[in-house]
């Protein structure tokens, strides 16, 4: 078995899932639930789909979930 490598866009993305969370409970505890929740799931659909994209059924399937995770904006906003 050799070595895997890393895959640089699923750790990122991950990380910054965490570091989401760890935001969105600190919002909750200012109780403003909505934006956290709304905040909570965006972030966490980048990751998704990233992960989403790494099992794609075909190169197409992958391009469209990545476009996907890139849209990043609402997060973002």
């Amino acid at each position: 078995m050799g070595i895997k490598k890393q895959n640089i866009i699923v750790s990122k993305t991950v990380q910054f899932a965490l570091e989401m969370i760890l935001y969105c409970e600190m919002l909750c505890k200012e109780r403003k639930f909505i934006v956290a929740n709304q905040l909570l799931k965006s972030s966490n659909s980048i990751g998704a789909n990233v992960m989403e994209a790494q099992h794609a059924e075909s190169p197409t399937d992958f391009l469209h979930k990545m476009k996907i995770a890139k849209e990043a904006n609402e997060t973002y906003y």
